[in-house]
């Protein structure tokens, strides 16, 4: 963990920002929970545990530094809220998610499922992709038993 933050206070600082104690405690919430879909409100709600006086203002500030300067990205998953993740970024291509509509579970595929697709889109219509997103919805194994 320390590497990572290390690596993060450099890259901020090479473009003229600081990690401040407020930064670095909302990274490593994020960090500690990097299984997670975390929204601003549960991080601040982590935050506040360990230091009462961050407020919620500093939570979405922080946030939206770390999603401008690649560090997270935000993810929606149709609910309303917008969540971060950490550390999931692959040479422009990102991990897919697959959403239970009863539960809310958030079930992360890790395989590039759209390079065929890709390669089509690129060779019919000459365009030049430079991400994308697959979000799948559904039922999980526990609601579909139900």
């Amino acid at each position: 963990m320390k590497e990572v933050i290390n690596d993060v206070g450099a890259k901020l600082r090479s473009r003229e920002y600081k990690l401040t104690p407020q930064r670095k405690l909302i990274l490593k919430v994020l960090l500690e929970n990097r299984d997670q879909h975390l929204s601003a409100e549960d991080i601040f709600t982590l935050v506040k545990k360990k230091a009462p006086d961050v407020g919620l203002a500093t939570v979405y500030r922080t946030l939206e530094l770390f999603s401008e300067n690649d560090i997270i990205r935000s993810v929606n998953f149709g609910d309303g809220k917008k969540r971060y993740e950490f550390g999931h970024h692959q040479e422009g291509h990102h991990h897919h998610h697959a959403i239970c509509l009863k539960c809310g579970q958030i079930i992360e595929i890790n395989e590039d499922l759209l390079d065929e697709l890709e390669n089509q889109v690129i060779n019919d219509h000459n365009f030049k992709i430079t991400n994308h997103e697959l979000k799948i919805f559904g039922y999980c194994c526990d609601c579909n038993k139900k």
